[in-house]
């Protein structure tokens, strides 16, 4: 499971070496295979293979719909199947790095607990100040002792 946020950068290439803890979780759970995406293309998902197939299967059983076109539409024009490189780096597909700007810049790489989420530090911390966690969303998850 991927948790917490772990700060790095994504170098001029577009390449991200993936931080330590999450590092550790990729080996222990998963193999070297991932497919990088976004749904809006400034938020970039990296899933571990094994994780990203199970949604396709899911989507496979879906009924056709145009939310589940656009979903797969909008995935696949910016996923790619990425590997880690000889220095345990990935690369984010161009097509999505230009639209994310993820570029020689400071990025957040927060665990989602089965895929990680990497967004510009400073972009996200202005979403989480312009959008706070609230008591009523603490409510409606509905995990006692939350």
């Amino acid at each position: 499971m991927f948790r917490g946020n772990h700060p790095t950068r994504v170098d001029e290439k577009g390449r991200l070496k993936l931080p330590v803890d999450h590092k550790r979780t990729v080996e222990k759970l998963y193999g070297n295979d991932f497919f990088i995406t976004s749904r809006d293309g400034k938020l970039v998902e990296i899933w571990p293979m094994k994780e990203w197939e199970r949604i396709e299967t899911e989507l496979a059983d879906l009924p056709a719909s145009a939310a589940k076109k656009k979903f797969v539409e909008t995935t696949n024009y910016y996923g790619q199947v990425v590997e880690f490189d000889g220095q345990g780096r990935l690369l984010i597909p161009q097509i999505l790095r230009e639209d994310s700007e993820m570029a020689s810049v400071d990025v957040a790489v927060i665990g989602m607990q089965k895929y990680l989420a990497v967004n510009l530090d400073a972009r996200h911390r202005e979403r989480m100040k312009a959008d706070p966690v609230t008591d009523a969303d603490v409510e409606q998850i509905g995990i006692k002792g939350l």
